[in-house]
């Protein structure tokens, strides 16, 4: 399941109002706004995010794991299949159960699996 997808934007504000805007009709919003401009949309959770960056095309894609085993056994198969290292599995500050780890594809996008334990994403 997709957990989050992250695109990097030249100017935050006018996308976070672009995106406000355009998302509406499907019912999302802004739930989760960081200092740095980095903006987080969604229904229930904030699975859209936009932040800042000169990166533009880059993307930051996160996959849902049922477990912590399962976010292991991500990180160890995809540097087998010769993904780049970008955060070994293990707990990361996001909230008190956020578990994951992350790899660069081929194209240096980022792929992250994430598992929550009981707390809903935030």
């Amino acid at each position: 399941m997709l957990d989050h997808l992250k695109i990097f934007v030249r100017d935050p504000a006018a996308s976070r109002s672009f995106y406000a805007a355009a998302l509406a009709p499907l019912g999302y919003a802004v739930m989760n706004e960081q200092e740095d401009g980095t903006v987080g949309m969604g229904v229930d959770f904030p699975h859209f995010w936009i932040a800042p960056g000169d990166r533009t095309g880059f993307i930051h894609l996160a996959f849902r794991a049922a477990g912590t085993d399962v976010v292991d056994a991500f990180h160890a198969a995809a540097i087998a299949a010769g993904a780049t290292d970008n955060g070994a599995p293990g707990p990361r500050p996001y909230h008190p159960e956020y578990y994951g780890a992350f790899v660069l594809d081929p194209d240096g996008n980022n792929v992250e699996v994430v598992n929550h334990g009981s707390i809903a994403p935030l």
